[in-house]
């Protein structure tokens, strides 16, 4: 497959560009916006953003669909609910 293993740098979290994507969003998108109470608290709020982030969140390397796909529903099927997700911080249609 031609892979190769990168070894970085101790203490160089600049390095590797995928842990920092996924911990620069959570912290944007989640933990600047919630003032955790305990680790429960915590554990559920990092879950319910990992649901989200699976199930609902838009990437624009998938051409801005989500990663588990989301079929599109035509207008007479009914009206738009919107629908609160991830203790409120984000909403989905």
């Amino acid at each position: 497959m031609g892979i190769e293993e990168v070894i970085i740098a101790a203490r160089s979290p600049w390095q590797n560009p995928c842990v920092e994507r996924l911990f620069g969003g959570l912290r944007r998108e989640c933990l600047d916006h919630v003032i955790v109470v305990n680790e429960r608290h915590l554990r559920r709020g990092l879950a319910r953003y990992s649901h989200y982030y699976h199930r609902w969140r838009t990437h624009q390397a998938l051409a801005m669909d989500s990663p588990r796909g989301r079929e599109a529903h035509p207008v007479v099927r009914g009206r738009v609910v919107e629908v609160s997700d991830v203790v409120g911080l984000h909403h989905r249609l």
